[in-house]
């Protein structure tokens, strides 16, 4: 298996690399983090010019061709900038679903503006009572005539409160547990009916709690098949979660290299704490805990590239990894720092939430765990 990057995946990855650098510094996170608005919509512009917004698309939709590998490069550099802007929620999550399952007339009005960047979307999957199964959903539509009625309730809907086009799965047949009878829709965020509650979250993202009371909607705002939904929202948190893996692994290795830096500046007993042996130990763990995970994490981009029948295996057994060795490396670039590791002025508090906040999306630990042992038994 072939690890070398390509000329064009190196040129992406540096260029991301350089912005973070250059233009996305920690103090201009926090700006944007403190502000009343959920993200940089010039930022965010930035993103559609630098063609980052096309790269996970096809060329026939618009998109630049790009993968799982691109993905991961980029978002391992988001995680290193701590980014706030909502590439997940718009362009691997919403965008996902059009891209997979959208007919050309959903392509023309909705995706290109998710390329160009003059659109903002959401993929409501989760709600209240589903915790981490996405087939778990009580929200139904109802057909009538040439429409559909939507009713229920989505919980923790990333974008949720920028988005103008929100993707709902509803249930349209069977169980509320089913895999079948799920069928997708796009909903207009200003659809009569359709309310909704956005709230920044502990890592300094932003979400929404959506509300649908008898929202109407047209038969051609079903994407892809009606009952047949669940493949698609399948693949594309998959997708995601491979891309937030990428992320924290981002934010693991970062931790790490500004603990061990501080350890060289940080005094104690006339020496620097960094020639504590015990201190150099706990470093050399978070160290190996980290070249373990991107190790798998490289691994996992090409099973998922090469669509690999056992890629949704790997990325379970990715998402178990990053839950635990992050966990592992979060707690000790904290405890190493001491009590400034904990305060809002000190960068190492903010990676710590994001990467506990990413341990919980699309599954914790333990679900990863038992999700691998199940894809094993197949």
């Amino acid at each position: 298996m072939d690890f070398s990057l390509t000329e064009e995946q190196t040129m992406l990855a540096d260029s991301v690399s350089r912005f973070i650098a250059n233009d996305y510094n920690f103090e201009r996170r926090m700006k944007i983090a403190e502000s009343d608005e959920n993200f940089s919509a010039e930022i965010w512009q930035t993103f559609a010019e630098l063609g980052w917004t096309a790269v996970p698309f096809c060329e026939e939709d618009g998109g630049l061709g790009g993968g799982p590998v691109e993905l991961m490069l980029m978002m391992e550099q988001f995680g290193r900038g701590l980014v706030v802007e909502p590439y997940l929620a718009n362009i691997i999550l919403a965008g996902g679903v059009l891209q997979r399952a959208g007919s050309d007339e959903q392509k023309t009005n909705w995706l290109s503006g998710i390329i160009e960047g003059s659109l903002q979307a959401a993929l409501a999957f989760s709600e209240p009572q589903a915790r981490f199964e996405i087939a778990d959903i009580a929200t139904t539509a109802t057909a009538d005539g040439d429409h559909f009625t939507l009713s229920g309730q989505k919980a923790f809907v990333l974008n949720g409160g920028s988005a103008e086009l929100v993707i709902i799965p509803a249930r349209t047949a069977g169980a509320q547990n089913d895999t079948g009878g799920i069928t997708l829709f796009a909903v207009p965020a200003d659809s009569e009916g359709l309310s909704r509650k956005s709230y920044k979250t502990v890592d300094a993202h932003a979400a929404a709690e959506i509300t649908l009371s008898n929202v109407r909607v047209p038969a051609t705002s079903v994407i892809g098949d009606v009952d047949a939904g669940h493949a698609i929202l399948e693949a594309v948190i998959d997708e995601a979660t491979l891309a937030v893996c990428a992320e924290a692994i981002g934010i693991m290795r970062t931790m790490h290299d500004k603990t061990v830096e501080y350890s060289k500046s940080r005094v104690q007993f006339g020496v620097p704490i960094g020639s504590f042996q015990a201190l150099q130990h706990r470093m050399v763990d978070t160290l190996i805990a980290c070249e373990q995970s991107h190790s798998l994490l490289l691994w996992t981009a090409l099973l998922t590239s090469e669509g690999k029948p056992d890629a949704r295996q790997a990325i379970s057994a990715l998402k178990y990894q990053v839950g635990t060795a992050g966990r592992l490396v979060a707690e000790e670039a904290v405890q190493i720092h001491g009590g400034m590791g904990v305060t809002w002025e000190l960068d190492i508090a903010h990676y710590f939430k994001r990467l506990s906040a990413i341990g919980i999306l699309f599954g914790n630990a333990d679900f990863h765990l038992d999700r691998y042992v199940n894809l094993s038994a197949i």
